[in-house]
């Protein structure tokens, strides 16, 4: 059986789970959808055509699946879809989508969304990503799986993150950011590979070492990115973190690149 406290407001229209438990004075709007085990805390928000996946908590005092912060939305019917077992703690917001955007807002599974963390309309976001206190993303970011958004950080609208990407605390994104990458700064420059989200993963110390050989000859100065790519494609064909990071770059994009500093500085 579900749980939901006296003080608790559950609009007519609401579809919830078995095992949901609703805290005290939160709001759940008409349209949205708690799957089984559904945990709101206390002072939890969720509107709109929101549906949250079997077994995610949400932390006290978030906003959930109101409407997008986009002075084109015109209240168009669009969805804000988050995933199972994912952590959405305290202030988090998020919106659903827009026209101009597909729609629809959609977070993975086994997410984790720190304190004040923003995901905007028409976000894409895989699972096991995790956004650290107030990182935040503007409209029709998208997010590969295992990717860390560092604490204070902000990524751009139409900026795509590489899974197990490491973006660094404070850091302004505003292009895109390889698979694997670590970049910090602002404006944010690759640092090199994420290798310690690589170890904790368990990728192999071989494929860690052909993944910082592609790196270097990527990113070299000799030759066009063009030429450099092919090289790498020829040198690797059959590691996939390498096809994973030609993929990304090679992919339609509306952002630059985001690459390492030159020696000159540049």
């Amino acid at each position: 059986m579900s749980s939901i406290h006296p003080t608790a407001i559950v609009e007519t229209g609401a579809k919830i789970g078995d095992g949901v438990s609703i805290g005290p004075y939160s709001i759940v709007g008409p349209d949205v959808e708690l799957a089984d085990g559904v945990e709101l805390m206390s002072h939890t928000v969720v509107w709109g055509q929101t549906t949250v996946g079997a077994k995610t908590r949400i932390f006290p005092f978030s906003s959930i699946g109101h409407q997008p912060q986009d002075l084109k939305f015109k209240g168009e019917k669009s969805r804000l879809i988050i995933g199972e077992n994912t952590v959405i703690r305290e202030h988090v917001t998020m919106n659903p989508g827009t026209d101009g955007g597909g729609l629809v807002t959609r977070i993975g599974d086994n997410c984790l969304f720190m304190i004040g963390a923003h995901v905007a309309h028409d976000c894409q976001i895989g699972d096991n990503v995790i956004l650290v206190n107030n990182a935040t993303l503007a409209g029709h970011v998208s997010i590969e799986e295992w990717a860390i958004i560092g604490g204070l950080s902000a990524v751009h609208q139409f900026v795509r993150i590489g899974k197990h990407a490491m973006i660094g605390g404070k850091t302004g994104v505003a292009e895109d950011v390889i698979p694997y990458g670590s970049v910090i700064g602002n404006r944010a420059r690759l640092s090199g590979l994420n290798i310690i989200g690589l170890k904790r993963r368990n990728f192999s110390r071989e494929d860690i070492h052909i993944l910082r050989k592609a790196y270097r000859l990527i990113f070299a100065e000799e030759g066009t990115l063009a030429e450099r790519i092919q090289d790498v494609a020829e040198l690797f064909p059959d590691t996939e973190p390498v096809r994973d990071i030609l993929d990304f770059i090679t992919a339609d994009s509306s952002r630059s690149i985001c690459q390492p500093k030159m020696k000159d500085g540049a």
